[in-house]
Order: structure tokens, then C-alpha cells, then sequence
């Protein structure tokens, strides 16, 4: 299955996913400019992306603890979610996400 991710720089990439992996554990993987300190333990926000408006009901609305971890970032929006809480699974082939400026490794990105 695939994930289109668009970097900081505004490059969309098309990454392989795997059903069951995060989609931050894809991103990571595939050596994008993308923090993840925590490893998907929702506790850092520094896998912040926004999700394409079109696959927002099927990605589903953030808990209550990914909402607190989402108010820490300066640069959230409605569309807002943190990768590592999004399942990869056949309803979510093709989705479309765009790293936020907060998740980058290098502050230059």
C-alpha cells in the first residue's frame, strides 16, 4: 500500500507502507525529514503531519492524549494529526499526508 507524503521542502513522495505500521514508522523508514523522538508512544508531537482533507474521515479524529500532544506544537491546524497514531490498513491506501515544519529533524527544512 502506498503513502503519498509531501516534505517541508513541498517534494511529495510515494512511500510503501505495510499494513499495521504507523504511518510515522513509514516516514521514518524511508530516511524523510522527520523527528519521531518518541517512537510512537504519542508523548512528543514531533510527528506532526496534516492529513489531505479528502482522507480526514478515514484516518478518524485524534484522541483525547494525541489532542493534548497536538496543542504543544505551534503550527497546528484542523487537519492536524500525529503519524504515529495512524494505522496503515487497506482503507488508508493512497493516503495523502504533508509533514509539519515542527517534525523536521534540521530546523533549515
Amino acid at each position: 500500500m502506498k503513502i503519498l507524503v509531501t516534505d517541508q521542502s513541498g517534494v511529495e513522495h510515494e512511500l510503501e507502507g505495510l499494513e499495521g505500521w504507523r504511518v510515522m514508522e513509514v516516514i521514518r523508514d524511508w530516511g524523510l525529514n522527520i523527528k519521531a523522538e518518541c517512537g510512537g508512544a504519542c508523548s512528543c508531537a514531533t510527528c506532526h503531519v496534516y492529513v489531505d482533507n479528502a482522507w480526514m474521515d478515514a484516518v478518524g479524529t485524534p484522541n483525547e492524549e494525541e489532542e493534548d500532544m497536538l496543542d504543544s506544537v505551534g503550527d497546528v491546524r484542523s487537519n492536524s494529526r500525529l503519524s504515529c497514531q495512524i494505522l496503515m490498513n487497506d482503507d488508508l491506501d493512497g493516503l495523502k499526508v504533508t509533514l509539519a515544519p515542527s517534525a523536521a529533524k534540521d530546523e533549515a527544512a
